[in-house]
Formats: structure tokens, C-alpha cells, sequence
């Protein structure tokens, strides 16, 4: 057996705080979009017991993929498996890499045991492992709400070029979390119009801010951070602008890019067996 099981990064095109409540958890409404910045697993036959791997030093021992094995295994016949991560979509950027990571073996399972799993089991475990990892299950553009468990699917949107952009600093979320608490705000509806908009902008370093603006001087149609930071991103009118816009960027040594466009559901959901 060896399977390649693409992981995309997402950005939020609309992600709304309400306040805690008496499970001291935040709910939100936010609207998800599948990228093609793409961590990737490599699913070999194993020996024994499973093996967990990654080319990025920083991912600890103990991850979301192991998290999401050690859940698989309560509901699976799952055999040894030696799972490979090949990283590429940054830590604390708030681009949902661990949770793509996580809702990628939990995918790959039904291709491993060759037999369609209920929906309602993978996405327990999926809930187990992270709030975000069930809109990787789903992929494409979904709306979340509850926790951002509660994933509807949305119709694909026309492919948009965008330009990704991190600081060298990233963002915890507990402490984004905590400084949004700190002062009052409206918990904001749902918008009909595809407007960006995220409340953790009010919160995130003004790193973050100022590629944000640089993003709307190098002609980006409209610009916005993604989860809850680092990350910002900017829609572009195509790819040629993006790329301009991107190496404008790229000439800065304090940040990395990259130009990006949106995945549809099929396009997020690939595994390919080699």
C-alpha cells in the first residue's frame, strides 16, 4: 500500500467571535475556503505498530495525525501504518495545517480498510482530534458554526487567486482568544455579500496589519486575516497579478508567501494511490 493524501490549508473568509459561554468555549460563524498551499501524508504498509514521521523538526512526537490514529484504532480494523508528513502550510499562522493533517488519515482510512465509513464516525473523531479538522472532511467552501464543527457545505466559488502572506512572528490561539475578550464586541451575523471581515484583527499583531496593508497597495481586490493569525491573504483578479504582487512581498526577508488559488471540494479531498 502507498497513498499520497493532499491536506490543503484553509483560510476564513468570515470569522465572527461570540462570546463565551457556559462551557467557556467561544462560538463563531465563519465561512472556509480550501487552498492549494498543501501539506501532504505518505501512507506506507507497516511493521509492528504505526509510525508517525515529519520532514518539519518543530511538529512534536505527540501530533494530530498520532492524536487521530490512536482515535481511528477504537472504531477501525486499521493495520500498521507508516505515515509520513510533509510540511509545507506553517504553524500559527491560522491556515488549519495540523487539522488538515488530522482529517487526512482520518479520510485515507476508508481507502485503507476498503470499505465506506459512515460519515457520523469519521467526524467524531475528527471532533475529538480539533474543532477545525471536520471542515476538512468536507473541504471546498463550507460555513462552520458552534465551535466551527457544525460544517455545511457550500456550492464552489468561481477559482480566486490569492496571495498568503506570514510575518516571521505567529499567533497562539488561546491568546488571540484572550485579548478578543478583553474588550466588548458584536458578535456579527452572517453577510450575504462575500465580504472579508475577521475579529481577530482588532487583536493580532500589527506585523500582521501591516502586510495586510501592503497586500491593498499591491493591488489586491481586498485583503483580510486568516483564522487567528498569523496569516493574512489578498484576492487578486488572477494569477499575474498575484505573482507581481507576491514578489514584491518576497523581497522582504521578515515574511514568506505564496501565491495561491481556491480549491473546490474534489480538488481538496484527493488521495492518490500509487
Amino acid at each position: 500500500m502507498h497513498l499520497r493524501v493532499r491536506c490543503p490549508a484553509k483560510v476564513n473568509l468570515f470569522l465572527s467571535v461570540g462570546p463565551k459561554d457556559a462551557r467557556n468555549y467561544h462560538p463563531i460563524r465563519t465561512i472556509f475556503q480550501a487552498i492549494d498551499l498543501c501539506d501532504t501524508l505518505v501512507i506506507r504498509s507497516g511493521a509492528g505498530k504505526h509510525v508517525v514521521e515529519c520532514d518539519d523538526p518543530s511538529v512534536p512526537a505527540n501530533n494530530t495525525v498520532t492524536k487521530a490514529l490512536r482515535l481511528l484504532n477504537e472504531v477501525l480494523p486499521l493495520p500498521p501504518l507508516h505515515v509520513t508528513i510533509q510540511k509545507q502550510i506553517p504553524a500559527e499562522s491560522g491556515l488549519g495545517g495540523g487539522s488538515s493533517n488530522a482529517a487526512g488519515i482520518i479520510r485515507a482510512a476508508q481507502a485503507i480498510v476498503g470499505a465506506t465509513i459512515p460519515y457520523g464516525e469519521l467526524k467524531g473523531v475528527a471532533e475529538a482530534v480539533g474543532m477545525d479538522v471536520p471542515f476538512f472532511l468536507v473541504g471546498g467552501r463550507a460555513r462552520g458554526e458552534g465551535y466551527g464543527e457544525q460544517v455545511t457545505a457550500l456550492e464552489d466559488a468561481p477559482t480566486s487567486w490569492l496571495v498568503v502572506a506570514r510575518p516571521t512572528i505567529g499567533c497562539s490561539t488561546p491568546i488571540m482568544y484572550c485579548k478578543l475578550d478583553e474588550n466588548e464586541r458584536e458578535w456579527h451575523p452572517f453577510s450575504e455579500a462575500d465580504v472579508l471581515f475577521n475579529d481577530f484583527e482588532s487583536v493580532v499583531p500589527q506585523e500582521c496589519i501591516q502586510l495586510k496593508t501592503q497586500l491593498l497597495e499591491l493591488g489586491a481586490t481586498d485583503a483580510v486575516l486568516s483564522g487567528s493569525g498569523s496569516a493574512v491573504f489578498g484576492r487578486f483578479q488572477n494569477e499575474e497579478a498575484a505573482k507581481k504582487a507576491a514578489s514584491k512581498i518576497d523581497s522582504n526577508q521578515d515574511s514568506r508567501v505564496w501565491v495561491c488559488r481556491t480549491l473546490s471540494r474534489g480538488e481538496s479531498l484527493l488521495i492518490v494511490s500509487d
